[in-house]
């Protein structure tokens, strides 16, 4: 039979609030550099892996901001959001002089998308976004580094991609793929990966600027700092371009938070009302 001391512990102890380092979306980052002034210091050195070259685990999100009205303009972001959307993933080619080198074909379909809204668009329909749309959606991505892989979680729709970055040649015959095959090699503290191996018609934004399956990428990856990633996407579809063409992207990392999940056809609406307009 408990003592009676022992029971008013108990009681106390359960009536006590749950601190709030028990939700992980308050919960703090470990070994983040600081100021002397207890501020996070995002130009600190990056750190490194044991083998010297750059770590560039974390969570990050678009730091390429876009213009309060280019925001309003697509509809469902509104001046003042926490979670920007990039002004390259409401329109890829904002990051490319002269837009992008559509050839004909190619270019009145991008045309007729853009014309009709993007109802259209793949990601209000719930289907996955390859890596390069990724970039600049409003969604916090998790990259955990460890030896031969760069492994790229997305909190949208629970989506992954995996950078190998052991040796391993490209496939030869894919099966095509959302996001592709991708392999890496290190230039230095860059992180050069080529990818191939796309599904046809991959929407790279809004507007519904796209690639296809023959398409060939290659990412030059930094982490300057400790607070952000560049990105250099280079793309090479010459069914669909007239050359090669190439857009800046920056991550900046995201702290004392976690991945949540975001599933978009979880009582998805949005579609059947979007039809016909």
């Amino acid at each position: 039979m408990p003592s009676r001391r022992f029971v008013a512990v108990l009681i106390v102890c359960l009536l006590l609030p749950v601190p709030m380092m028990a939700q992980w979306l308050k919960y703090p980052t470990a070994h983040v550099p600081r100021t002397r002034d207890g501020v996070p210091d995002l130009t600190a050195p990056a750190p490194r892996a044991a083998d010297g070259t750059p770590d560039f685990s974390g969570m990050w999100l678009t730091a390429d901001a876009a213009p309060c009205a280019q925001r309003t303009s697509v509809g469902f972001l509104t001046c003042g959001s926490e979670l920007p959307m990039s002004r390259f993933g409401i329109e890829i080619g904002a990051g490319v002089a002269g837009g992008l080198p559509y050839r004909p074909a190619a270019a009145a379909l991008a045309r007729k998308r853009k014309a009709d809204l993007s109802k259209d668009d793949p990601h209000a329909r719930c289907l996955p976004d390859t890596f390069i749309r990724s970039y600049g959606l409003p969604h916090i991505q998790k990259y955990v580094h460890v030896p031969g892989l760069l492994v790229m979680l997305d909190e949208d729709k629970a989506n992954y991609r995996q950078v190998f970055t052991d040796g391993r040649a490209l496939p030869e015959d894919p099966t095509p793929a959302w996001n592709g095959y991708s392999s890496g090699r290190w230039d230095g503290d860059t992180l050069v990966v080529d990818s191939i191996g796309f599904r046809d018609d991959l929407w790279l934004d809004t507007h519904g600027d796209f690639i296809d399956g023959s398409a060939k990428v290659r990412e030059r990856i930094r982490r300057p700092d400790f607070g952000h990633l560049t990105i250099a996407v280079t793309v090479d579809d010459p069914s669909v371009y007239t050359g090669a063409w190439t857009v800046n992207l920056t991550q900046h990392i995201v702290l004392d938070t976690e991945l949540v999940d975001e599933i978009c056809l979880e009582n998805e609406k949005s579609v059947q009302r979007m039809r016909g307009k």
